[in-house]
């Protein structure tokens, strides 16, 4: 069994604190439809939830794709999702 880096322990434990608090801001933004606040929250989720992936692959350099792949997923969602006021259910039958 290897030995537990206190340090390393630590930096998972805040990391993964706040990228629970980071994802409940992400589904906040959702739900209010802000559509840059919450594909900026989903950038920062990813990068906080990348921290393993480093630790594997010894390589950041892919986050920042990841990171650009979640804004721009979630600002395409919202875009699509995006409606006026009273208006139909997405994907609803047009009438």
């Amino acid at each position: 069994m290897a030995a537990i880096d206190p340090l390393t322990a630590g930096a998972v434990f805040i990391a993964t604190a706040a990228t629970d608090a980071v994802y409940v801001m992400f589904t906040s933004a959702v739900i209010a439809r802000k559509r840059v606040p919450a594909a900026n929250w989903s950038a920062v989720w990813y990068l906080l939830s990348s921290y393993a992936v480093i630790s594997y692959t010894e390589n950041a350099f892919y986050v920042a794709f990841a990171a650009m792949g979640s804004w721009a997923g979630a600002y395409a969602s919202l875009t699509f999702l995006h409606r006026p006021p009273g208006g139909p259910p997405v994907g609803a039958a047009p009438e």
